[in-house]
């Protein structure tokens, strides 16, 4: 599912769980129950039994359930078959396996790679 840096599972918000307000994992957190809130997390995971009402940021974001938010994603969105986003996704990268919807703005934004300018001294050319 993910690289081998994210394999291991840090953090679960189960079935039968409701969560409200907003939720700061460092690494990656699975989401099976309900949150009204915010959650930010090194990776993210929402189930096909989770249902979300709010935002989302991570590096990289994996929509099997609901989603009614906005979504940030630093490297990557893949959104699942049965996976539901009403809400606007900003990635570098997003995959959307048939069945799966985004009723919102995608928008694929890079981030800027920083020029460095530099003097090249010496002889002329001539």
């Amino acid at each position: 599912m993910f690289p081998k840096e994210t394999d291991k599972l840090q953090s679960l918000l189960g079935m039968n769980s409701n969560f409200k307000g907003e939720l700061n994992v460092k690494g990656t957190l699975r989401v099976d129950g309900t949150v009204d809130g915010k959650l930010d997390a090194d990776c993210l995971i929402l189930s096909e039994t989770s249902a979300v009402k709010g935002s989302a940021t991570a590096k990289k974001i994996i929509i099997g359930g609901k989603i009614n938010g906005n979504v940030f994603a630093h490297e990557l969105v893949e959104v699942k078959s049965k996976g539901k986003v009403w809400g606007d996704i900003v990635t570098p990268k997003i995959t959307i396996i048939e069945g799966g919807e985004v009723n919102g703005k995608i928008e694929m934004k890079k981030e800027e790679n920083k020029v460095i300018e530099f003097e090249c001294k010496g002889r002329e050319a001539g």
